[in-house]
């Protein structure tokens, strides 16, 4: 017998003998019904028709059973039968709900629909703890699809994404399926086993359908959706919706479910639009089906996100609990757009599971080995919402390109095709790759590196860079050179590095570097040399100054445990002053109004600030995340902040072997930093941090601790959080105690949502502050208020800040800022 022949012979006698009820689901006029939940009565067994409107249940034995087909918007309908043998067909019509009002007494006083979203508001949190401990077996399946992709972005072309796009410019570009075990036990995260794991085109890919990531519970106050959605039966609901009773039914069970609609009472608030269903008296979901646009939840590509649940009654447990879920989306962006679904079944609840005390762990995720190597007769049997044909088809059509993907006479073709030099090339620099060998050589563009400060005038970078890739690009080599030219100072520069990454279970890396470049006396480079460019230019503000560092360092990173890494560097440099060696600019003629390199004195251009010298230094850090929580995927671990805690940070620094004694130092740091949701009340973020220095009173100004300033008006770095608004750069440098304070509030509409006429503009107010405290100096202290979520359509990253700057109690200035928000 042909192995073909063999394989087909053993799946027929293996799918045939599994324990499976098949059917397909329509209505009445034979229009086939997609996401019915199909289970057995009284059970949490249960699964979903796909697209075409089938579905298998799958259960271990023959014998008397009444099977369950609910579907919003149809009457539940419960069939008895008895099996004798496996497989079973089981066919389903459903009937549409006769929803109507008879049942129900209107009381001009009061929207009968309010009475019965309070009722379940006061059951929301009873409704929280009856799953306060369970375990659930859980499967989802996960496509993308794109329409009519365009062949060319920004120049750039798009190509077939692998494979995946046909002549029409659409198709499917992900697929993929997850079957897990699920445990959780209140006030622990849920902790997820993955048994199986399958993605189309990828017989290597680990799916990323995690139950983590569509888990949402509108029990809850908020539903996190890039930003935090108010739940219709939120506490604070009442706050952002209107509700309607659209009408009542009864299920197979008896009970009265009310259809309510829900509204949104302003535009732009982070609100739902659609249906929820309530159990009469019992007053919990029996189903939900909403959706929120991209624009009230602030995430730009996406046009639409719907969820719909389905809820199923247990006598035993006497709880409500989700069995299905379907998360849709349809998103658009620089002309590609295109549909997604997320399609989840929960099954084989168990409410009074035994974990022992150390159950649960800080991981909350983790794979069964070989998860990704279950093969078709797997998948065929455990996998409850069937395949429809376009999925079915492209397993098919991609695992066999893959197996041509995979080859070196088709990797040699990309790559010959794609490492052809271009026109564009001169502008974006050139890359080579060599597909089978993993490796990679980038050359960036001497064009695209073009700046000017006053030290070096006109000059350009140029960046070489090798990488190597190993085992699934969790390790890696990179070597490279960065070479700078400055026209004005006539100076050729060079610094080369190696930098090596073990792996990316505890992040290890390794890195060596060595050369001469500039260096602002700022080692946090608080201004980019595109801004200082034009700030110099256009406006003979050179706020960038430079010194000459000759040096050689090596550094060392590493996930110690859970939630502690560490970071190390050892450093020798040989800082030398520089001085402004061009006063060109593109406006004034007089050519007067540049400052000296000098920080601590602008108008001094003959004297440096620094000695040249030699210094050794060597620093050490660790940042601890309290209480972090994390994956362990097969191709790494990732963290996962718990923002219930604020983040560590602690360091050392010290100076040594000066050939100027006294630029000998020892420099002690510490930090908090913390993200705080505040429900429907927006994102409160804040970073603390000071230090102080010993043996200090005469080092250096390069090793002093300087503020990140800002005297350019704008700030493109998307970062508020570590910097200043109006602080002059350098002004309050320090070798003495030191202190800092940013935080920010963003409201997330919770304020201009609520004004009419600025409620239809969908922006965010952000109010700010930021202390810097020094031991010689009263608190210089910055006042903020801004809006960001500017722009238009969909492109909405802009952000615009006015500020008040004060020193102790009295004022200063103030400004304006402009800025970009991520």
């Amino acid at each position: 017998m042909t192995k073909p022949l063999l394989f087909l012979v053993t799946f027929f006698i293996f799918h045939t003998s599994f324990s499976q009820l098949t059917g397909r689901v329509t209505s009445a006029s034979g229009e086939n019904l997609p996401v019915v939940s199909v289970y057995l009565n009284d059970t949490y067994i249960g699964t979903t028709t796909n697209d075409d409107g089938i579905y298998e249940l799958n259960f271990a034995k023959t014998g008397e059973y009444s099977v369950v087909f609910q579907y919003l918007g149809y009457k539940t309908l419960k069939k008895s039968v008895t099996i004798t043998s496996f497989p079973h067909t089981l066919n389903a019509e459903l009937i549409e709900e006769d929803i109507s009002l008879n049942e129900v007494v209107i009381n001009s006083k009061e929207n009968p629909a309010d009475i019965i979203i309070r009722k379940t508001i006061e059951a929301r949190e009873a409704n929280l703890e009856k799953e306060n401990t369970f375990s659930a077996n859980f499967y989802s399946r996960g496509l993308l699809k794109i329409k009519n992709a365009p062949e060319k972005i920004f120049g750039q072309d798009v190509g077939d994404l692998g494979g995946a796009l046909d002549s029409t410019r659409s198709g499917i570009i992900y697929l993929s399926e997850t079957i897990s075990k699920l445990e959780y036990q209140a006030p622990k995260l849920l902790k997820e086993k993955i048994i199986a794991s399958k993605v189309s085109g990828d017989d290597n890919g680990f799916s990323f359908n995690s139950a983590n990531s569509v888990n949402f519970n509108f029990y809850d106050n908020t539903i996190t959706l890039g930003s935090e959605i108010i739940s219709p039966i939120a506490d604070y609901a009442f706050n952002y919706y209107r509700y309607q009773l659209v009408g009542v039914f009864y299920d197979d069970k008896g009970n009265l479910i009310n259809k309510i609609e829900i509204t949104p009472k302003r535009e732009n608030d982070k609100a739902f639009s659609g249906f929820v269903y309530i159990v009469e008296d019992d007053w919990s979901l029996y189903a939900v089906d909403v959706s929120v646009t991209g624009k009230r939840a602030q995430v730009i590509p996406v046009d639409v996100f719907t969820i719909k649940q389905s809820y199923a009654y247990s006598e035993t447990d006497a709880i409500w609990a989700k069995i299905s879920q379907v998360f849709e989306f349809k998103f658009g962006i620089l002309g590609i757009t295109g549909d997604g679904y997320f399609t989840v079944v929960y099954s084989d609840y168990d409410f009074s599971p035994n974990f022992e005390d150390d159950h649960f762990t800080r991981e909350i995720l983790s794979f069964e080995d070989n998860s990704n190597k279950k093969d078709a007769i797997y998948w065929s049997t455990k996998r409850p919402v069937p395949l429809t044909q376009p999925e079915n088809k492209d397993y098919i059509k991609k695992d066999s390109i893959q197996l041509v993907k995979e080859s070196k006479p088709y990797l040699d073709s990309i790559d010959g095709a794609n490492n052809a030099f271009k026109i564009g090339d001169i502008i974006s620099g050139y890359s080579y790759q060599n597909s089978q060998k993993s490796y990679t050589i980038n050359v960036s563009s001497p064009l695209k590196g073009v700046n000017f400060n006053t030290v070096q005038g006109f000059n350009s970078f140029l960046d070489v860079n090798f990488m190597k890739e190993y085992d699934d690009f969790n390790k890696y080599l990179s070597i490279g050179t960065k070479i700078n030219y400055g026209e004005a100072d006539d100076r050729l520069r060079a610094v080369a590095y190696f930098r090596f990454k073990f792996n990316n279970i505890n992040d290890r890396f390794i890195s060596l570097s060595g050369g001469i470049k500039t260096e602002q006396f700022n080692s946090s480079s608080p201004i980019s040399p595109l801004i200082n460019s034009i700030s110099s230019l256009f406006f003979e503000d050179n706020y960038m100054k430079l010194y000459d560092k000759s040096f050689a360092e090596a550094k060392f990173s590493q996930e110690l445990f859970n939630g502690f890494s560490f970071y190390s560097s050892l450093a020798y440099e040989r800082r030398k002053p520089l001085f402004n060696h061009t006063d060109y600019t593109f406006i004034n003629e007089d050519r007067d109004s540049y400052t000296s390199n000098n920080p601590r004195d602008p108008f001094n251009y003959t004297s440096a600030n620094f000695s040249t010298h030699n210094i050794v230094k060597l620093n050490v850090n660790a940042r601890i995340n309290f209480a972090q929580s994390f994956y362990s995927r097969p191709d790494g671990k990732f963290n996962v902040t718990n923002n219930k805690y604020p983040t560590l940070t602690v360091g050392y620094e010290k100076g040594l072997g000066t050939s100027e004694s006294n630029y000998n130092f020892d420099a002690f740091k510490l930090g908090l930093q913390q993200e705080v949701v505040v429900g429907n009340k927006g994102v409160l973020n804040y970073n603390v941090k000071g230090g102080f220095f010993a043996n200090a009173d005469d080092i250096a100004f390069i090793d002093y601790h300087h503020f990140n300033g800002n005297q350019t008006n704008v700030n493109f770095r998307g970062s508020y959080l570590n910097s200043y608004k109006n602080l002059p750069y350098y002004a309050l440098s320090t070798n003495n105690n030191y202190a800092e304070v940013h935080a920010q509030h963003n409201f997330k509409g919770f304020i201009l949502n609520k004004i009419p006429l600025l409620n239809k503009l969908n922006y965010n107010m952000l109010i700010s502050s930021n202390i810097a405290y020094t031991e010689s100096n009263k608190p210089y202290t910055e006042y903020a208020i801004g809006i960001d979520n500017l722009g238009f359509g969909k492109y909405r990253f802009l952000r615009i800040d006015y500020v008040r700057s004060y020193q102790g109690s009295g004022f200063i200035s103030d400004a304006v800022l402009f800025g970009i928000s991520f």
